[in-house]
């Protein structure tokens, strides 16, 4: 009997709210979280036709890339697409969770999947964050430092790439006093002592900062634990906007083009001129990525491609590196199966189905 709060929570792990912009709105934004989940329908928006899709195949949640509530409601009486949405999912008991820019920006998010379905590998995210690490110092008796470590990386500390448990320690000698009304866990109170130490250092996301601590509290012998915490400028390698790779062999821009017409099962898209050398590096951005074109240039990407970019930005195209635009929704639908794989990998006790409904609202005549 799995709850939504529970799906919710691995769709957040997956990616964290943290790491959504300052504007979105990714969270659960209709329904109670103690609720049993039944079915659960996966989309890339959820429009009034989602949700009637969500009625008709019994499903009581629905997870979308796209949030229904960006800005502030003043009132909820259906003379808005979105007021409409939402009182008709009220009125079935249909929940709505949003994973948007959170999941835009972790490594295996959306823009993975953008390169998965290009056959684009060796990637790397193109535009990492900063100011979102933090390093934690603390000294630790030499008996108690794997105890205090396994316990630091077990709360999520230590995580780098594709190494785990990592950290640094260097030995030492600690000195303190304790005082008439402490118990020291070595030495005597009022009576100075000297011990062996070790200092270990581990890194960790900033938004792990409460469970790190209290593991670090928990684990430590000591009842006064001396630590410092230290907020990095450093990159977050997997954490970020966009991603580069490479093509498994060079295209001419002729196969390129019907590479990107497979791959995303599309029939027209718009571009500038090709550059005149093969295509081999790819840079790309799901949804509006312009923000990223002097990024994908840096990268030495042959083709940036994304979506939504404006007749201005295409003149940001150089002799080196042509810029494509799929569209915003071709360039993000796939996300539903990204969502189908993580649900259905951690939740084999109800369904999962992904939305048949075309959500586009661009037409072309």
């Amino acid at each position: 009997m799995t709850k939504i709060k529970e799906v919710v929570q691995v769709l957040e792990q997956y990616a964290p709210p943290a790491y959504q912009e300052s504007y979105d709105n990714a969270l659960l934004q209709v329904g109670d979280p103690n609720t049993t989940v039944t079915k659960v329908l996966v989309t890339l928006d959820c429009t009034l036709e989602v949700v009637q899709e969500a009625i008709d195949k019994g499903c009581n949640l629905i997870v979308a890339h796209h949030p229904v509530i960006f800005k502030p409601l003043k009132s909820l009486t259906g003379k808005t697409p979105v007021e409409r949405i939402l009182l008709k999912a009220l009125q079935h008991q249909i929940a709505i969770f949003a994973c948007h820019t959170n999941l835009d920006h972790v490594h295996n998010g959306v823009n993975a999947k953008l390169c998965q379905k290009l056959s684009i590998s060796n990637t790397r995210v193109l535009s990492p964050k900063t100011q979102i690490l933090t390093k934690l110092e603390t000294y630790v008796p030499l008996k108690d430092t794997e105890k205090v470590l396994a316990a630091l990386h077990k709360a999520g500390a230590g995580q780098i790439g594709e190494y785990s448990d990592c950290s640094f320690r260097v030995t030492g000698t600690g000195r303190f006093t304790p005082s008439a009304q402490a118990n020291p866990h070595i030495g005597e109170p009022c009576q100075t002592e000297e011990t062996i130490e070790n200092k270990i250092e581990v890194i960790f996301p900033s938004f792990k900062q409460n469970q790190i601590m209290r593991a670090l509290q928990q684990a430590h012998p000591y009842e006064e634990v001396a630590h410092y915490l230290v907020s990095l400028q450093n990159e977050n390698q997997e954490v970020g906007a966009g991603m580069v790779g490479e093509l498994a062999e060079p295209l001419s821009a002729e196969a390129f083009v019907q590479h990107v017409k497979e791959g995303l099962q599309i029939s027209t898209f718009r571009h500038t001129a090709w550059p005149e050398k093969p295509i081999k590096r790819v840079a790309v951005c799901g949804g509006a990525g312009s923000f990223l074109i002097r990024q994908a240039k840096a990268a030495g990407a042959d083709v940036f491609l994304t979506a939504d970019l404006k007749y201005h930005e295409f003149f940001e195209a150089t002799e080196q590196i042509a810029l494509v635009d799929v569209g915003h929704y071709e360039s993000e639908v796939y996300t539903k199966e990204l969502f189908y794989d993580i649900l259905t990998k951690s939740f084999p006790n109800f369904a999962v189905d992904l939305s048949s409904t075309y959500t586009n609202p661009v037409r072309h005549s």
